[in-house]
């Protein structure tokens, strides 16, 4: 159990790192590169990215950033998980969000530069542009902020979770210990059988009257 929710939360910072990656580039990269661009060039080259990147790479990390980190929360459920699953449920707020905000604002306006059509026939270019661009850059902006902090609460998630589990293979090895070292206190220690004609180890060591180290008798 413990490698299966370890592995979720992997799983969760991984695809968050990656999505949080892609939309920096296009705030470093794309964005700025396709600005100076004319009209119809960046138009055309937003169209065609907008098509190509649905595939099951993207989709899988996408998705991920919340599903992956809402199984992570769900197997970090209980007392002894509990400020691991602090730090989920707050990377889980933070790619909520910016789900939210590219699926309710960067999708319909990927979809509305679709709907322009061909950019070869539209009319008028810089009004299509104008539409799209500003709005698009902002909010790619926010989401990647977004995922960034939510990768880097991630991160912090792992940290716990792995002190938290160092800690609990510490107590355990301690308490193992000390449980053998008290099944061994507790064990009586073997008695010595006494055959006619030999001497015991009290004995040999002047417990007779009359031998060194023994008390002798008293004569009344």
């Amino acid at each position: 159990m413990t490698a299966f929710r370890i592995a979720a939360l992997v799983a969760a910072t991984f695809a968050t790192g990656l999505i949080a990656g892609l939309f920096f580039s296009y705030v470093n990269s794309v964005m700025p590169a396709l600005n100076r661009t004319d009209d119809r060039t960046m138009i055309d080259v937003m169209q065609k990215i907008n098509v190509v990147i649905i595939n099951p790479a993207f989709m899988i990390g996408f998705m991920g950033t919340v599903a992956f980190s809402l199984l992570a929360a769900a197997l970090h459920l209980g007392k002894d998980h509990r400020t691991t699953l602090i730090w989920i449920a707050v990377a889980l707020v933070l790619n909520v969000i910016a789900f939210a905000v590219t699926s309710g604002l960067n999708v319909p306006l990927n979809d509305q530069l679709a709907g322009a059509g061909d950019p070869a026939a539209i009319v008028d270019l810089a009004q299509v542009r104008a539409d799209f661009e500003s709005a698009w850059v902002r909010w790619n902006t926010v989401r990647a902020i977004l995922h960034t902090l939510a990768f880097l609460v991630l991160i912090g998630a792992l940290f716990v979770a792995g002190m938290q589990h160092a800690r609990n293979t510490a107590s355990a090895t301690g308490a193992a210990v000390d449980s053998a070292q008290g099944r061994f206190v507790a064990q009586p220690a073997p008695q010595q059988s006494q055959v006619p004609g030999q001497f015991s180890a009290q004995q040999v060591h002047g417990q007779y009257p009359g031998q060194f180290g023994a008390p002798g008798h008293r004569w009344t």
